[in-house]
């Protein structure tokens, strides 16, 4: 192929090199000059253009990606219609991706001509997900580089997951607390059914060797398809309870440690074909993890050995990746604070009628500005993503509170009808890449913003650590933090002027209790007697306040 430069009259057949932008005419790069092409140029005045002339032997580009791209869709696995060079690979199904590794790595050391990007080894995948993509870069390229990619294609193919049946053995030592059994039982469930399995058994078991193993007899009895074990201590090596008992009960051992952290202790066991898993300890909480990696090749009916295990190691550094992306979200935000990983929205109730004060409590002055401000300069000195005010009575004199662009503002028509209309208006106006919602109630002016940070840095839903409230001298207050897996509920379960607060004993699991420093997460400014004798103590600001504790330090 040979860029040249030519009169119009004589490009007729070639490619258009470079895109053209010119008034009246527009002309992608690409474009093959054909009659019509040609009197476009004509009549926009162009008397040259740089184009591309194929030679004997060379492949367009479309012509190229689609033949390459043919023996790569396996099982699987379909490869869409070439356009501009690119042909994508796309799920047909649900399951995991597969593919050889070092293949993929080959073709792309055939010719730089050609080039193919994946998702990552083992990755769990959806109908119509693109897998890959497969780019010709030139608008030709020679004939020997694509026969060349067709030799040496391996195909890429994602394996549907099994409705396999697992039990989970949990062994039991003293100072275990039946919660963590029951977090690790339902985190395990979570997995499994995940991924189409089903948890069947849950069982304790003595951390002892006789007893575990006569366990794992009895579910290999029951015809479990897999069996998976925690134990109540870490597994040190091959010698230790965990896989002792897996080879007293008549399986085998395959390989016990793995290059993945977290992940490393865990141990690959068999009984006959029925894999026997020891899960690391860090597969109680819902963390990605090297057991994840493991399972989902059992759950896709992949045979795991030795070797698949030690091939993990490339990549595996989960704790290194987050902490690395922690790092790189901190070099990105504002000097204020550290980034939280997490998108965190305030939810301002702020609609209500001020019954028992007799007059609209969020507009009082108060320290030098409406109370409702109070509450709004903490928020904005925080880690808060954005602010959301839901508005009601008198909503235009509380809009009139913020400044522009402050906040989002959303209207509850149905105010009246207590705090919970208010709640539930404000969640369901979140956008969707929100993953939590922190509510502050608008009459609460002393909202502590080093708190407000401590409580998103507590949010952690790969711990279960989804429901942040504060704490002070034993008693809950506020503002409270729910994450996203809580909106639901918020949306359909709370009614009347109770808001959500009943709903927090339901789902003791997921709470998470931050102490506060003083009595503002109790502050509330409901009548006029709470208003005077709030007036009569001046609260610090929240600039103030930092440095106030700055001091103490």
């Amino acid at each position: 192929m040979k860029f040249v430069t030519v009169a119009v009259a004589d490009a007729a057949g070639a490619i258009l090199a470079h895109a053209l932008r010119l008034p009246g005419l527009v002309l992608d790069k690409g474009r093959p000059l054909d009659t019509e092409a040609l009197a476009r140029l004509r009549r926009a005045g162009v008397e040259q253009v740089t184009v591309a002339r194929l030679e004997p032997g060379d492949v367009p580009e479309d012509r190229a990606a689609a033949r390459v791209s043919r023996d790569l869709a396996g099982a699987g696995v379909v490869a869409r219609e070439a356009h501009t060079g690119r042909v994508n690979l796309c799920a047909t199904a649900r399951g995991l991706l597969l593919f050889d590794a070092a293949r993929i790595e080959a073709l792309n050391g055939v010719d730089e001509a050609i080039t193919i990007a994946t998702l990552p080894l083992r990755e769990v995948v959806e109908p119509g997900q693109t897998l890959a993509t497969i780019k010709v870069n030139p608008y030709a390229v020679g004939e020997t580089v694509v026969a060349a990619w067709e030799a040496a294609a391996s195909p890429l193919r994602v394996t549907p997951f099994q409705p396999l049946r697992a039990s989970l053995i949990q062994t039991v030592a003293p100072g275990l607390k039946p919660s963590v059994l029951d977090k690790t039982a339902r985190a395990t469930r979570q997995r499994l059914e995940a991924l189409g399995g089903a948890l069947v058994a849950d069982i304790r078991s003595a951390h002892e060797r006789e007893e575990l193993a006569r366990d794992i007899r009895r579910r290999i009895a029951e015809g479990d398809d897999l069996v998976l074990i925690c134990g109540a201590a870490s597994t040190a090596d091959r010698q230790d309870v965990v896989p002792a008992a897996i080879v007293e009960a008549g399986g085998r051992i395959e390989h016990f440690g793995m290059p993945v952290d977290p992940g490393n202790l865990l141990a690959l066991g068999a009984i006959g074909a029925v894999p026997v898993i020891g899960m690391p300890g860090c597969a109680r909480t819902s963390q990605l993890n090297g057991f994840d990696y493991v399972l989902r090749l059992v759950m896709a009916g992949q045979p795991v050995g030795a070797a698949d295990i030690r091939a993990m190691g490339v990549g595996g550094l989960l704790k290194d990746a987050a902490w690395r992306a922690a790092q790189k979200a901190e070099a990105e935000r504002p000097a204020r604070g550290r980034a939280p990983s997490a998108r965190i929205a305030a939810v301002v109730l702020a609609a209500g009628r001020s019954s028992r004060m007799g007059e609209n409590k969020l507009t009082l002055p108060l320290d030098g500005k409406p109370v409702l401000r109070h509450v709004a300069d903490a928020i904005r000195v925080s880690l808060i993503a954005s602010v959301h005010v839901v508005l009601g009575h008198q909503a235009d004199e509380v809009r009139a509170l913020f400044g522009p662009d402050e906040a989002h503002f959303v209207l509850n028509e149905d105010y009246r009808g207590g705090l919970s209309t208010s709640l539930r208006a404000g969640i369901a106006a979140l956008p969707a890449d929100v993953d939590a919602a922190m509510i502050f109630l608008g009459d609460m002016p002393d909202v502590d913003p080093a708190l407000v940070d401590r409580m998103i840095a507590a949010f952690d839903p790969q711990q279960m650590r989804e429901i942040v409230l504060p704490k002070r001298d034993g008693r809950r207050g506020h503002p409270v933090l729910w994450g996203r897996r809580f909106f639901p509920f918020l949306l359909e379960k709370t009614s009347g002027d109770s808001g959500a607060r009943h709903l927090i004993g339901q789902y003791a699991d997921w709470i998470v209790e931050i102490d506060a420093d003083h009595d503002g997460v109790f502050t509330d400014l409901d009548t006029p007697e709470a208003f005077a004798a709030r007036t009569k103590r001046r609260q610090p600001e929240p600039g103030e306040r930092k440095i106030l504790a700055d001091e103490r330090d």
